[in-house]
């Protein structure tokens, strides 16, 4: 590929581990989910966003729905380490396999 062409990137995302500690729950059509996961997106501008995902704490599979991540210092620093930590894997890769 040559290097004069514009490549447009339309998705970097990943997936973290929300450790329980840090866990929550919240509603959605009266059911309750525990949040175990949150996705983070890298944004055009440089910022990041980030939604919860999560199962119904009663059991079973449930929706997959979104839930907005509470502004809590613990969980802002959370989305950041795992950012920083993403770019550091990404940057260091071997090449396809």
């Amino acid at each position: 590929m040559s290097s004069d062409v514009a490549l447009d990137v339309s998705a970097l995302a990943i997936n973290v581990t929300i450790p329980e500690r840090l866990r929550w729950t919240d509603t959605r059509r009266g059911e309750e989910f525990t949040l175990t996961t949150l996705n983070v997106r890298l944004l055009p501008d440089g910022r990041l966003a980030a939604k919860a995902y999560g199962r119904p704490t009663g059991g079973g599979r449930g929706t997959y729905v979104s839930f907005p991540v509470p502004n809590r210092p613990e969980l802002a620093a959370l989305v950041t380490k795992a950012a920083s930590r993403a770019g550091a894997l990404w940057a260091a890769h071997r090449g396809l396999s």
